[in-house]
């Protein structure tokens, strides 16, 4: 997977902005067509909510899978797109846009500028940012996390996850049996995952502490121990040794500065037409981030808006060409 993370220019078919399940669709669908295709995605792997939330969760409504795991469906997602080499700029958030004739250029918040012949945004709900962990920045990188995509990742540690969301218990039940050890801490008596999450985790290995919150992180080069009180007596105080801290505190979503380049827009939606085009020339949008009556967000409907999308801009792009694709079964292989 080609990531730059430099100052630098890309010229492409087309720009889609967002890399999760709609967009790697739509990354294939484009190269299907023909179209060079660069990714551009604030989060520092593909995936979107469901490989940064989800990735261990079990998801039932994708059409051909009975039933798949949201970091397997990301994986097949990428494995389809790399047929057509797309590039990717991960860690890269949109910032400015223009349209120029028949160009769209779009600059990263990193320096890094796009001139593309059209754009696609698929970014779900915008830009995300997770909650920090109060006054912990400074491990970040060095045992302070914020996403489990790959559990694997983390086998044969101790770990603390703080939260007590779905996320939270989500990666506490994923981590079971792979880490060396799963505590999770809430600081509240009262859990907002779905209760039979809860019930597995409570009935499983994992060692919960409410209404428990982080005092402080030891550790000289990289996370060591935790310290963590009860709130309601913060005289009552634990040290944990561990070596791994997952932050499950959330995050603040924020269509950002997509909401500046002028789209139409409805309850921080964009609004699209039949063939997925938005208010702004050269610019369509697919998957959850996009309204229209009759909206359905589902992942499948995603997948279908994003082949239409990329459809329709093929037909921009190369007016020559059939909005109709043609199957996919025809390619030789």
């Amino acid at each position: 997977m080609d990531s730059r993370n430099c100052s630098a220019h890309d010229r492409c078919d087309l720009l889609i902005i967002g890399a999760g399940p709609a967009g790697l669709y739509a990354a294939y669908y484009a190269g299907f067509r023909g179209l060079s295709v660069v990714m551009m995605d604030s989060l520092p792997e593909p995936g979107g909510q469901v490989a940064a939330l989800y990735p261990e969760k079990p998801i039932y409504d994708v059409a051909g899978f009975p039933v798949v795991r949201g970091q397997d469906l990301v994986d097949l997602l990428v494995q389809q797109a790399e047929q057509y080499h797309p590039t990717y700029l991960l860690g890269h958030r949109a910032e400015r846009l223009a349209v120029e004739r028949d160009r769209v250029q779009v600059h990263s918040h990193r320096g890094h500028l796009v001139d593309a012949g059209a754009v696609l945004v698929t970014g779900g709900i915008g830009t995300f940012t997770p909650r920090p962990l109060p006054d912990c920045a400074d491990y970040e990188g060095r045992g302070l996390r914020y996403f489990v995509p790959r559990p694997d990742e983390l086998a044969g540690r101790d770990v603390l996850i703080v939260g007590g969301g779905d996320s939270a218990f989500d990666w506490a039940l994923s981590l079971e049996g792979t880490a060396a050890s799963v505590t999770l801490i809430h600081r509240r008596e009262r859990f907002r995952a779905h209760h039979g999450s809860i019930e597995r985790v409570l009935g499983s290995s994992v060692r919960v502490l409410v209404p428990f919150e982080v005092a402080s992180i030891r550790g000289t080069s990289a996370v060591e121990a935790v310290e963590v009180f009860d709130n309601r007596d913060p005289a009552q105080r634990l040290v944990l040794p561990v070596q791994e801290v997952v932050a499950a505190l959330g995050f603040t979503a924020d269509l950002g500065v997509v909401a500046k380049w002028g789209l139409r827009q409805r309850k921080r939606k964009i609004l699209v037409d039949t063939a997925m085009r938005t208010s702004l020339e050269r610019v369509f949008a697919a998957g959850d981030i996009v309204d229209y009556a009759g909206k359905v967000k589902l992942i499948s409907v995603g997948f279908g808006e994003a082949a239409t999308a990329v459809n329709n801009a093929a037909v921009l792009l190369h007016p020559e060409a059939h909005l109709a694709p043609g199957h996919s079964s025809d390619l030789p292989r």
